[in-house]
């Protein structure tokens, strides 16, 4: 096989199908679209209290993990106290999916975090997240409407020669957002290189000293139009060769 593999990371959420209505580990499909038109295999990942105490059973069999957007962090996590708006939070996805980064940047394995996944890199290095947005910078405009990404775009300056510019491949870049949540104190090792044109918070991380660490705070599968995923796809194809001591080109 010859496609490389992305471990890309599920929720718990109650769900409707059929005629049954339970609990679920969930994925939107876009974001496995987005992995499979750049030539990846997706395996979905739940929480999984086991791989969280022993992530390097999973990181065995996969190229490329993508932590994808959902619940807010757990201030727990981070040594805040909770603020009123920070909601359904899920202590076990948290613990599984630090758990799984943190392995995965050990063995510098690509990693790309998309919305609360930027926020978990970041706090998976030792960062905090700021909890509610609108309180801060007094306007909505990060989430206008929820449950939809119509009207969600506004650009975002990327640093020239970051990973987040070349695989945006432009220093301005046009995108769609759902949050109400960022990034706070910057954890260990990691760089700020993006920012909202509109109030400059902090909407691209990345670690300069790993081959592909990145967290993006818009969703790149919203839009068939970003390379986001594919630059992920692409890096874990090169760490895939890398592994089977095939040339990296």
């Amino acid at each position: 096989m010859d496609r490389p593999v992305i471990g890309m990371c599920t929720a718990w959420e109650r769900a409707r199908w059929s005629v049954w209505d339970d609990a679920a580990a969930l994925l939107p499909r876009n974001y496995i679209d987005a992995v499979h038109r750049a030539g990846g295999l997706a395996v979905l990942l739940p929480p999984d209290p086991t791989l969280a105490e022993r992530p390097e059973q999973v990181l065995d069999l996969i190229d490329g993990v993508m932590l994808a957007g959902g619940a807010d962090i757990d201030p727990d996590v981070y040594d805040a106290e909770r603020h009123d708006e920070t909601v359904d939070t899920v202590p076990d996805r948290d613990a599984f999916e630090i758990s799984l980064v943190r392995g995965a940047l050990t063995r510098d394995l690509p990693v790309l975090g998309i919305c609360r996944g930027m926020q978990l890199l970041n706090v998976a290095r030792g960062g905090t997240v700021r909890q509610h947005l609108p309180e801060e910078f007094g306007h909505h405009e990060h989430r206008r409407a929820r449950g939809t990404f119509d009207g969600a775009d506004h650009d975002v300056r990327l640093t020239d020669g970051s990973l987040a510019a070349r695989c945006a491949g432009e220093l301005v870049h046009a995108t769609k957002s759902h949050h109400h949540q960022g990034v706070g104190r910057i954890g260990e090792g990691l760089q700020v290189t993006g920012w909202a044109v509109m109030d400059d918070l902090p909407e691209a991380l990345e670690d300069p000293g790993r081959r592909y660490a990145l967290g993006v705070q818009w969703h790149p599968e919203a839009d068939e139009e970003s390379r986001l995923i594919a630059s992920l796809v692409e890096a874990a194809a090169a760490y895939r060769r890398e592994r089977a001591g095939s040339p990296v080109s």
